[in-house]
C-alpha cells in the first residue's frame, strides 16, 4: 500500500477546512435569513451554531497550515500538536455558543413571542441541515483518513449541527400544527443543552491529544501488524507507546532478540521488522525499537529443550496488547 506524501496530505487538510469554509458560510447565511423571517429562538440558536462554524474554520485554517511544517531543530516532531489547539478552541467555541442559547431562550420563555412564517423557516433551515449532513460526513471521513484532529472534529461539530436543524425543523412544525409557540424556545434549550455536550467531548479529546494520551486503536493496529508480519528472531515485544498527531505515528517499543546475535544482525533484523510493520500499519510512522537480549534468568526453555532456541530464533508467535504493551519483559517468550 502507497501512502500519501506529505504534500498530499498537507493539500487534503487544506481543502477539507477551505470545503468546511465555504460552505459553512453558506449556510451560516440562509439560518440567518431563516431566523429574519421568521423571528424564532429555535432557529437564532441554529444560527449561532453556524457561525460557530464558520470561525472555528478560520481557526483550523490558520492552525493546519502551521501543523504541516516540517519538523526542525526546535520542534524534532513537528509541529502537528497545534491541532489539538485547534480543537480544542472549537469545542470551547460551542460550549459558549450552548450558553448564549439557553440565555436567549430563557429569555424568549419569559417575554413570550409568536412566530412568522413558519412555513418558509421550515424549509430553510430543512435545505441547510441537509447541507451540513454532507459536510460532516465529508469532513469526519476527510479527517480520519488523513489523521487530523482539527478536520475531525469540525466534522463531529458540523454534523451536530445537523441534528440541531432537523430539531429545529420539528420544533417549528410542532409549532405550526399546534398553534403553541412556547414549544419554539423549549426546542431551542434542548438544542443549546446538546450542544453543550458536544463542546465537552471535544475539548475532552483535544485536552487528550496534547498529554499524549494512548491511542488505542493505533495501538490495536500495531499489534495487528505485529502479528501479520515476518518477524525472525523477535522473541518478544514489551513497553510499547504510542501517539499520533499531525499525521505522523510516534512509537516505541523494546524488542527481545537472541542474545547470541552480533549487533549488525539484531540491527538489521528489527529494520527489517520497522518497515514491515509501517507497511502493514498504512500511516506514516517514526519506530523505534530499543533491543533487549533474551535472559536465561527470564526464559529458562534453552537450556531445558534444545529446540526452543530455533524457535525462538525463528520468531512468528503471537502477541497480546497487554503483553506489547508491559513494562516487564513477557514471561512466555516462546509460541
Amino acid at each position: 500500500m502507497t501512502l500519501p506524501s506529505a504534500e498530499e496530505l498537507r493539500a487534503a487538510r487544506l481543502r477539507a477546512v477551505l470545503v468546511s469554509l465555504v460552505v459553512g458560510v453558506t449556510l451560516c447565511l440562509v439560518k440567518f435569513g431563516a431566523w429574519l423571517i421568521t423571528d424564532s429562538s429555535a432557529v437564532l440558536s441554529d444560527a449561532l451554531e453556524s457561525i460557530v462554524n464558520v470561525v472555528a474554520a478560520l481557526f483550523a485554517l490558520g492552525s493546519l497550515s502551521f501543523a504541516t511544517r516540517p519538523a526542525d531543530p526546535s520542534h524534532p516532531y513537528g509541529h502537528g500538536k497545534v491541532e489539538f489547539l485547534s480543537s480544542g478552541f472549537e469545542g470551547g467555541l460551542v460550549a459558549f455558543a450552548a450558553m448564549v442559547i439557553v440565555y436567549q431562550a430563557a429569555e424568549a420563555l419569559w417575554a413570550g413571542h409568536r412566530l412568522n412564517s413558519i412555513g418558509d423557516g421550515v424549509i430553510l433551515i430543512a435545505a441547510a441541515g441537509v447541507g451540513n449532513a454532507v459536510l460532516g460526513w465529508y469532513l469526519v471521513r476527510s479527517g480520519r483518513r488523513i489523521h487530523s484532529p482539527a478536520v475531525e472534529a469540525d466534522g463531529l461539530h458540523v454534523l451536530s449541527d445537523f441534528w440541531t436543524s432537523a430539531g429545529v425543523v420539528v420544533g417549528l412544525a410542532l409549532v405550526w400544527l399546534t398553534g403553541w409557540h412556547v414549544i419554539d424556545p423549549l426546542v431551542a434549550v434542548v438544542v443549546g443543552v446538546n450542544l453543550g455536550w458536544m463542546g465537552t467531548r471535544i475539548v475532552r479529546r483535544a485536552v487528550g491529544g496534547l498529554l499524549d494520551e494512548s491511542d488505542l486503536e493505533l495501538l490495536s493496529r500495531l499489534v495487528d501488524a505485529f502479528n501479520r508480519v515476518e518477524n525472525p528472531g523477535v522473541i518478544a515485544i514489551h513497553r510499547l507507546r504510542a501517539i499520533r498527531f499531525g499525521g505522523v505515528a510516534h512509537i516505541d517499543a523494546h524488542l527481545v532478540v537472541p542474545r547470541s546475535w552480533t549487533v549488525e544482525e539484531a540491527h538489521d533484523v528489527a529494520n527489517r521488522f520497522e518497515q514491515s510493520v509501517i507497511e502493514h500499519v498504512g500511516h506514516h510512522a517514526e519506530i523505534n525499537f530499543h533491543l533487549d537480549p533474551c535472559r536465561s534468568t527470564e526464559c529458562g526453555e534453552c537450556g531445558r529443550d534444545p529446540r526452543a532456541r530455533q524457535r525462538h530464533e525463528a520468531g512468528r508467535r503471537l502477541w497480546t496488547l497487554e503483553e506489547v504493551t508491559g513494562e516487564a519483559m513477557p514471561e512466555r517468550l516462546a509460541s
